[in-house]
């Protein structure tokens, strides 16, 4: 393991002092070890990675057996302190990190014999830290202690278990609460188990609302609500200690699906585009929120893999029926500030420069399903 990019010498020997260190003992040779986006296979000397820039991290790790087959990923997030020195065990019988605390004792003497033990260190990544930082800028330590599952590790495969629901008798018979007849369909899908993930290990994100209009609202003011998501947006921003806290949370499942491979991060990724794209009176009530929100997804779509590129532009592309629905409405609403339109702006441009993209006509309705490429 070494890192990848000459780095500035006075940049390197401030690091040497305040960088952090991860001391990760016993691990395997040839387990996948990567710390946010970068990763290698393991060799008989490797015993962690130092000169960790202080601030937030996503260390995780793949066991490999010996036919070469990788298991699902684990990680955790860490919020590194300046020179802080940390240590983890691998524990060979649950190929996963050891649960057990390392001792004082133990955490001192492996901190004295410093010296020796840095020869077996690689030093941190640096050719990927500016797009780490911009990928987590507003991710704070109240978010991540809030979302992440409460064993401490977030598992790209969840265990699952079985939810074992049993009608409790003030519940009304299934097919009394019912106002239609159940299909076959639904038949064949009552018959397979029902499975839920294990406690204490799924992501906790913010939920959204049960339904996206406010209680007692007229028929016209829910076709409104369905055509705004300002009131779903609303109701979702008061759960967090700041508005702006909904763009880390953006983040946040996004680094859980670009490194942690969690597709539960992704799917609430997706679901928190599609919302904030969709709210015609928040783009200029929550200005700061929608310029945090377009530089989060500028750094996003820089990340995403070139074959997930490919398969959504082949199919239904999300992100830019929803950029485009967001562009037209920065651009035909009055109240929004030229700053805030000029950057939509140019992140349009640079997405057409990169993708391309079609984003004229946004004052028209779009009806087709697939993105306008532009001829070149």
């Amino acid at each position: 393991m070494s890192g990848s990019l000459e780095i500035d010498q006075n940049l390197a020997r401030r690091l040497v002092l305040e960088g952090a260190t991860l001391v990760f003992l016993d691990v395997p040779r040839g387990t996948e070890f990567g710390i946010d986006m970068k990763s290698w296979n393991t060799g008989e000397k490797f015993r962690g990675v130092k000169m960790i820039p202080p601030g937030f991290h996503y260390v995780y790790y793949n066991a490999v057996d010996s036919e070469g087959d990788t298991a699902p990923r684990i990680g955790f997030v860490h919020n590194f302190k300046k020179s802080e020195f940390l240590v983890k065990k691998w524990d060979s019988a649950i190929e996963d990190i050891s649960s057990a605390e390392v001792s004082f004792e133990e955490l001192s003497r492996i901190r004295e014999d410093l010296l020796n033990l840095d020869r077996f260190l690689g030093p941190y990544p640096f050719d990927v830290w500016k797009r780490w930082k911009d990928l987590t800028s507003k991710v704070t330590d109240n978010l991540v202690s809030r979302i992440i599952p409460q064993s401490g590790q977030i598992r790209s495969a969840l265990e699952l278990i079985s939810c074992d629901y049993k009608p409790s008798s003030g519940d009304a018979p299934a097919q009394k609460r019912r106002s239609r007849p159940i299909t076959e369909e639904e038949r064949e899908e009552h018959l397979l188990p029902q499975l839920k993930p294990a406690p204490g290990t799924e992501l906790r994100f913010i939920e959204f609302p049960e339904r996206n209009f406010p209680e007692g609202s007229t028929p016209a003011e829910i076709t409104h609500h369905s055509l705004d998501s300002t009131y779903v947006l609303e109701t979702m921003v008061a759960k967090y200690a700041r508005p702006v806290d909904i763009v880390g949370e953006l983040q946040f499942a996004f680094v859980c699906f670009l490194v942690g491979q969690s597709l539960e991060a992704f799917e609430h990724w997706k679901r928190l585009v599609g919302l904030l794209c969709s709210c015609d009176d928040a783009v200029s009530k929550r200005r700061e929120v929608y310029d945090e929100f377009l530089s989060a997804l500028e750094a996003q779509l820089v990340e995403i893999p070139e074959d997930f590129l490919v398969d959504i532009v082949a199919s239904n592309n999300f992100v830019y029926h929803s950029l485009r629905s967001l562009f037209r409405t920065l651009q035909l609403n009055e109240i929004v500030d030229g700053r805030l339109k000029s950057k939509a702006k140019r992140f349009q441009d640079r997405l057409t420069a990169k993708f391309m993209w079609d984003f004229t006509g946004l004052e028209q309705e779009e009806d087709d399903e697939a993105p306008v490429v532009v001829k070149t």
